[in-house]
């Protein structure tokens, strides 16, 4: 339903933008005009770019984009309409125009932190007449078509969050004290920075890595990594990425990235490999009893 790129085939991350923020399904010229008031935005400071740059590598990224939030913050529509008195029936415009500012400005921010730490600083300029998920893509350094699509996939399925997890509460939490949205954002990140949250991301690729690593070459099969998972739990540790606090089935942003990867990358090592661990781990952990039968239910029905 939503308007995809042309010659794309994932939504674009702006009609979901929009239909957050307005509730109905974008035109062509709705995306358009959105496209054009954040790129009238997106100039960042050069005092926060210094800030960035001014970071050591070694800091996680969670941590540098905290605090690339918080430098941007000096703009703030709603803490300097707050000081001077605004009335409370004026607050939403100023939280609305503190949000677009902060879609707008963001990505420029995060591939700065990105390429600051993996490709020692040298970053492609903003282009805003690329679609969002391509152009933050392109300042990244990644020019295919093809990874470009799956941005706008990423950006897509990560968009909208319920309430009830540790970053999106602590944003209301914070917001509920009217602090502004960059205030309000940071703490959020950094919540969602914790292994529990969104860092468990990066557990989980440091966890496949590390099977790649035992599998020292063989080809993983069900036995060998049926194997593997035992020797993890057995040596008192999780497997990271399975039994999600909230959801009981597998969740639907991993099928979505799998779907792209079937038609991607269907012979990728590293897919094929997690691809047999969703066989395998559900079993695996049913045996343990640390899982209910929902998930080996979930991963027949994704065959």
């Amino acid at each position: 339903m939503l308007p995809r790129a042309k010659g794309g085939s994932e939504p674009l991350p702006e009609s979901l933008t929009w239909l957050l923020l307005t509730g109905d399904i974008p035109t062509e010229a709705d995306i358009a005009g959105l496209r054009k008031d954040l790129a009238k935005r997106s100039k960042v400071p050069d005092s926060v770019t210094k800030i960035i740059n001014g970071l050591p590598k070694t800091m996680h990224p969670m941590s540098q984009l905290a605090i690339g939030t918080l430098a941007l913050q000096e703009d703030s529509v709603m803490a300097a309409e707050y000081a001077k008195g605004t009335p409370k029936t004026m607050y939403w415009n100023h939280y609305l125009e503190d949000t677009l500012n902060i879609i707008a400005r963001l990505p420029e921010v995060a591939a700065r932190i990105y390429c600051n730490i993996y490709r020692d600083g040298k970053m492609n300029p903003s282009d805003p007449s690329l679609d969002m998920g391509a152009n933050y893509a392109m300042m990244m350094g990644y020019d295919n078509p093809d990874f470009h699509d799956l941005m706008r996939l990423y950006l897509v399925i990560h968009s909208d969050h319920e309430g009830g997890n540790v970053s999106a509460h602590t944003v209301k939490l914070v917001g509920s004290a009217l602090s502004d949205p960059y205030l309000s954002l940071a703490a959020g990140l950094n919540g969602l920075a914790g292994p529990l949250h969104g860092l468990a991301n990066q557990e989980v690729l440091k966890w496949i890595k590390g099977i790649k690593a035992q599998l020292d070459g063989a080809e993983p099969t069900k036995d060998n990594l049926t194997k593997l998972c035992w020797d993890q739990l057995n040596s008192g540790k999780v497997i990271p990425g399975y039994g999600h606090a909230v959801l009981r089935k597998t969740d639907p942003r991993y099928t979505c990235q799998r779907e792209f990867a079937l038609k991607n990358l269907p012979d990728d090592e590293m897919f094929k490999l997690v691809s047999l661990l969703f066989e395998v781990v559900p079993a695996v952990l049913n045996e343990q009893g640390k899982v209910c039968l929902e998930a080996k239910e979930a991963r027949e029905s994704q065959r």
